[in-house]
């Protein structure tokens, strides 16, 4: 690749909110490149969801949807963020995912021609689409198809994001010629090669997805390291409500990790039983086992500690085993692989860290806090989700900022403003290999400090805990970092520990419990 590339739109990830980002800025006549970790870049959080996206109940008013986002987010939702996707985010479902790319969403058995609805925890009314069980892969794949199709559309693949370029730390010119919290672009490792080059772009929209691998147990792909939060916090982006960590009750459990079993279970009647198979979430909430996330994920964690057990369980075995084949074809296939037959035998699950509901503050076009910089997706904070998300708004989230922040960025571009681009600085290489074993040690180190101390219930002392252990661990990667050849996962780990010292400095502010945020003392 050549030292330096320039575009009009760059945009980091491609899930969700990126492919929607790249692709209607395309659509305007922007010039987009998309950076993607992956060899493949179809592998992203959104590949990963399996429930669905919110789209309307039949004869549902707007107002509906917005009082349960409201409700489930413990009073800290913003009503304009929750009225935005209200209004905007059907329309967005009907135009692009179903009419211009054809997403195969399930029909309905019951109304010949009509969508399947389902409900979800937290939901008033069914509204939810899915196409079976593996509804974000098939958003995935048809939306890359379409992004990667079109001319203005450059996808670089093995491409990792190191920091962004900003005025104020990587011009080589005097910064008094334009505001210095300016953003044009990123550093950029080429996988394949080791080299660091600039990219330099006109808007640089952050899509980078979540951080739940900073956790011991999470529902999330490996490459949700945090990333776009740790380069837009050293960027010098405002970031808000890091002490929202959503963990999903029901992540399968088995010696290989924990995999999702999705909220559509318990929306289809699935029911949380103990190891005798008794129903205990009625003690905790008057919905049972359709109680929001944060609850029911509190419920079980109190269930396991007075039981001494390592899970309960989620027992759908009451439903048909043809039906249940149908309907969930990609979690049948992953509990038959690892020894559990759901249509004959509850499933073992615990919480696992499953969703940020703060992040990069944003307005709503997806604008942060540092200029020609936007972000969209789980990495940004719109406001909606408050201290707790409503099942299935993640990927509509997805869909309208993505959307808009694609818009905006593209507004200037086509306007002809002047986009400033200094000189950069060249990447300083190092020639000490970095050590696996230590990285592999320090992810450990900081996995297991954010699992038992700023997990599901935090306290003063676990937290403080925590710091301690943490900011010496930062100090050793930060010499990590400036000794050692630079490559993509001591980037990784970089990003990882600051993005966990952000999660527990919030979370050790805040004494209030809300929402995902639960202290005891």
């Amino acid at each position: 690749m050549q030292d330096t590339l320039q575009t009009d739109i760059l945009v980091i990830g491609s899930g969700l909110a990126g492919l929607a980002a790249a692709w209607d800025a395309a659509k305007r006549g922007c010039q987009v490149i998309l950076l993607t970790r992956a060899s493949n870049p179809a592998e992203s959080n959104t590949d990963w969801a399996q429930g669905g996206i919110i789209y309307r109940a039949l004869a549902e008013s707007p107002e509906q949807l917005v009082a349960d986002i409201l409700s489930v987010g413990g009073g800290l939702s913003s009503p304009a963020a929750a009225r935005l996707l209200s209004r905007e985010g059907p329309r967005l479902v009907k135009e692009i995912l179903i009419d211009e790319l054809g997403v195969p969403f399930d029909s309905s058995a019951e109304n010949p021609g009509e969508l399947d609805l389902t409900r979800e925890a937290g939901h008033s009314l069914p509204r939810i689409i899915h196409h079976k069980d593996q509804s974000g892969a098939a958003i995935e794949r048809a939306f890359l198809e379409r992004v990667r199709s079109h001319p203005n559309v450059k996808v670089i693949s093995e491409a990792t994001a190191v920091d962004l370029l900003t005025v104020s730390h990587h011009s080589l010119e005097p910064t008094d010629v334009y505001r210095p919290l300016t953003c044009f672009g990123a550093y950029v490792l080429d996988q394949t090669t080791g080299k660091i080059f600039s990219l330099q772009a006109k808007e640089t929209i952050l899509a980078t997805g979540g951080l739940g691998s900073v956790f011991l147990h999470t529902t999330n792909p490996p490459g949700a390291r945090g990333d776009g939060i740790a380069m837009a916090y050293r960027a010098g982006a405002r970031c808000m409500n890091m002490q929202y960590i959503q963990f999903h009750p029901t992540a399968l459990l088995a010696p290989d990790g924990c995999f999702l079993i999705s909220e559509t279970v318990r929306g289809e009647g699935g029911r949380l039983v103990d190891r005798h198979g008794k129903e205990f979430m009625q003690r905790f909430h008057p919905d049972g086992s359709l109680a929001p996330r944060d609850i029911a994920a509190r419920a079980i964690y109190q269930t396991m500690l007075e039981s001494g057990e390592p899970c309960v369980y989620l027992d759908i075995t009451h439903k048909p085993a043809d039906q249940l084949r149908e309907r969930f074809p990609g979690i049948y296939a992953v509990c038959i692989e690892r020894g559990i037959d759901l249509t004959r035998e509850p499933i073992p699950v615990v919480p696992a860290a499953h969703y940020s509901c703060g992040g990069i503050a944003t307005d709503d076009c997806g604008r942060t806090t540092v200029a020609r910089l936007r972000a969209a997706g789980e990495v940004a904070c719109t406001g909606l989700h408050g201290a707790n998300r409503l099942a299935s708004t993640s990927l509509l989230e997805c869909l309208v900022w993505g959307t808009r922040a694609g818009a905006q960025a593209a507004e200037g571009v086509t306007r002809g403003d002047d986009f400033y681009f200094p000189k950069v600085a060249d990447w300083r290489y190092e020639h000490e290999a970095a050590d696996p074993a230590l990285i592999t040690q320090d992810w450990l180190t900081i996995q297991h400090t954010m699992w038992n101390y700023v997990g599901l219930i935090r306290s003063e002392r676990r937290l403080n805990r925590a710091m301690r252990i943490l900011r010496e661990l930062d100090l050793e990667i930060a010499r990590f970092y400036e000794k050692c050849e630079v490559g993509d996962s001591i980037i990784g780990l970089r990003n990882g520990i600051l993005t966990a010292l952000l999660i527990l400095a919030a979370a050790e502010q805040s004494r209030e419990s809300r929402g995902c945020h639960y202290r005891i003392n």
